[in-house]
């Protein structure tokens, strides 16, 4: 599979209560980010793998995402090759900000992109 094969969606497709798997790293998070995303940074992607595997176990579908859809692309491809239903956020955190949906601050301060 390439890249021009891979599973995405624009942000507008995004489900409210989806699983989001954000895969910047912990400085991008902490700047901002989905309520409720679950948070594993690309380069402890593959220690972490079992929080993910854990978290999709009911069949649920995974939303990747990063800054802009390049790191997110890559995690896509992997899940998808280990038979995981995985799609990627077409433009990440960027086209999400610029489309409005919401972000949030584990400190409670104004969410943007990093």
């Amino acid at each position: 599979m390439n890249f021009a094969q891979l599973p995405s969606v624009d942000v507008a497709a995004v489900p409210a209560d989806a699983l989001v798997l954000d895969v910047r790293e912990d400085n991008e998070w902490a700047a901002g980010h989905v309520e409720g995303a679950l948070h594993v940074p690309m380069s402890d992607f593959v220690a972490r793998f079992g929080d993910v595997t854990q978290a999709v176990e009911d069949g649920r579908r995974a939303y990747v995402m990063c800054r802009v859809g390049g790191r997110s692309a890559q995690v896509t491809q992997y899940l998808v090759q280990q038979g995981i239903d995985a799609v990627n956020i077409d433009g990440g955190m960027q086209a999400w900000e610029a489309a409005g949906r919401p972000m949030v601050t584990d400190n409670g301060s104004d969410a943007f992109v990093l």
